[in-house]
């Protein structure tokens, strides 16, 4: 993809070199493996419920050298990260005149706060509304490629912009309306949550249409986005994990529905088009 160098970082907040050290019973490679396809299907930090730390992780806390050179390291996903999510709110801001409102960007390792509770990398980017922030290590982004399957700079941008998506939903009042109906209907939970996150991807296909508009798209670019929204499908994950699938479990959406919203949304560029929570 063609994003503009885009180095603004005035709404990004950079939590690298702080935090703290895991503690707890280190993990084998086999073990963090396991636990870390079962956090990002369950979207929680099994790590910490179960009193166990990744193997093989690094802590939080480095030494300015260390955390200088590490983040040296990571200066090319840094760039499509911080592009990626300036260009998307930008896109927003066009589509809800007067409406849409700034989120932040942090960039953390390995472990950080947020409103909604502590959260590690092995859960993978997510978005919180109490603070309006979108959270990522950038360590997902070699995951998604060496574990996942789905490289390339596309697929890294579509990660954000489904996070910006969450925001949005934010926005337009569609994520507290959620919220109170789970609170109200448990056992809907995890079906809402399911039309949340595909609604997520749906407006993150709306946001790639708009690069595909402005001749931002490269060939393939749209084939690694697909990739990567079906490569986090809950069937997968769980299959990778535990060798079955369990649908009643899900809270992300099965890897053809997440590659089906996203192409809805590139197809059709419209908000209005990213409805999951109307009767099918």
């Amino acid at each position: 993809m063609r994003l503009p160098g885009d180095e603004d970082t005035s709404d990004v907040e950079d939590r690298r070199g702080g935090g703290f050290r895991s503690t707890g019973t280190q993990l084998g490679l086999g073990g963090t493996i396991v636990v870390l396809l079962l956090s990002f299907v369950f979207r929680q930090n099994l790590f910490s419920a179960l009193g166990v730390t990744p193997g093989g992780g690094e802590p939080s806390s480095s030494a300015p050298g260390e955390a200088s050179a590490r983040k040296q390291q990571e200066a090319a996903l840094e760039r499509v990260a911080v592009a990626a999510f300036n260009d998307a709110q930008r896109v927003w801001a066009e589509r809800l005149p007067g409406r849409y409102r700034k989120a932040k960007l942090v960039l953390f390792w390995d472990r950080t706060h947020s409103p909604c509770g502590s959260a590690g990398a092995e859960m993978g980017p997510f978005y919180c509304p109490g603070d309006e922030k979108v959270y990522i290590d950038l360590g997902f982004y070699r995951e998604l490629r060496q574990r996942f399957g789905a490289p390339g700079d596309f697929a890294q941008a579509y990660v954000i912009a489904h996070e910006v998506g969450h925001h949005v939903q934010t926005v337009v009042g569609t994520e507290p309306k959620v919220r109170a109906e789970q609170r109200r209907h448990p056992g809907r939970a995890n079906e809402l949550s399911v039309r949340m996150e595909l609604q997520a991807d749906c407006l993150a296909g709306v946001w790639a249409k708009s690069t595909a508009e402005r001749a931002l798209l490269e060939h393939g670019d749209l084939e690694e986005a697909l990739g990567a929204a079906a490569a986090v499908g809950d069937d997968r994950l769980q299959k990778a994990a535990t060798g079955q699938v369990h649908p009643e479990s899900w809270t992300h959406g099965s890897a053809r529905q997440r590659a089906s919203w996203f192409r809805r949304g590139f197809d059709a560029g419209r908000l209005e088009a990213c409805d999951t929570f109307a009767p099918r």
